[in-house]
């Protein structure tokens, strides 16, 4: 049986501004080989066709426990997460190429080795990419929230996503959420408190996770008097 595919023809991002600076395309030349991984994509350049395949002991080229990023940005959580946790192998999925860029060239910069990037649709990727119980964690930190009403069915947390997210994750992996958009937090809460294969790990929401930084996006978010919300979500039996 097939996995779920989630957000196949409505997208839970936007493409953004391609272009990038003169530093950031020297660090995508200098490290794409090292860092990016290109899979087949279907009808848009950042879907992934369904017979794509990654053997991701081959790429990193042990076995180790796997996290995955969805939204990854400039790589300022990322990569210092990453480099705590030299024992994970990370996959960070991310469709804004300068931002992909930026983060190649962080990874290079300070030595860490155990990430890799998909330029591609999390969601799809997640589906297609990896095993069923293969994940340790998942990590989607302030995804985009679409505020209008109207624009919500794009919302990457959904029932449907949170099925395949179920799927994926090992039997007590877990999948950490933050959000400074209150109606989201709730949207998200709401949606996963009610999955009969997820258990929130706290009675409200979750405390900071303290190994995330402080972007400069979060912190832009705060001094605006904006809360931020976190959630932790266990993978049960």
């Amino acid at each position: 049986m097939k996995p779920p595919r989630p957000q196949r023809t409505i997208v839970s991002f936007v493409r953004r501004n391609t272009r990038m600076n003169d530093s950031q395309r020297a660090a995508w030349d200098r490290h794409r080989a090292r860092f990016l991984i290109d899979v087949p994509a279907a009808e848009m350049d950042t879907s992934i066709a369904d017979d794509a395949h990654v053997d991701w002991d081959a790429v990193f080229g042990r076995q180790a426990p796997r996290i995955v990023e969805i939204g990854s940005g400039n790589g300022d959580s990322l990569v210092p997460m990453a480099a705590a946790r030299p024992e994970n192998d990370f996959i960070a999925f991310e469709v804004f190429p300068p931002g992909i860029a930026s983060t190649m060239g962080r990874l290079g910069r300070e030595g860490v080795g155990n990430v890799r990037i998909v330029p591609a649709n999390g969601a799809q990727g997640l589906a297609v990419l990896f095993d069923d119980a293969s994940l340790t964690e998942l990590w989607t930190f302030f995804a985009d929230p679409w505020r209008k009403a109207r624009h919500h069915k794009r919302r990457l947390v959904s029932t449907e996503f949170a099925d395949l997210v179920a799927l994926k994750l090992r039997p007590g992996g877990l999948w950490r959420l933050a959000t400074d958009w209150e109606d989201y937090a709730f949207w998200q809460r709401e949606t996963l408190d009610a999955h009969p294969r997820l258990e929130n790990l706290h009675d409200d929401w979750a405390p900071r996770y303290e190994a995330r930084p402080v972007t400069k996006y979060e912190a832009k978010g705060l001094a605006q008097g904006r809360r931020v919300y976190d959630l932790t979500y266990r993978r049960l039996p």
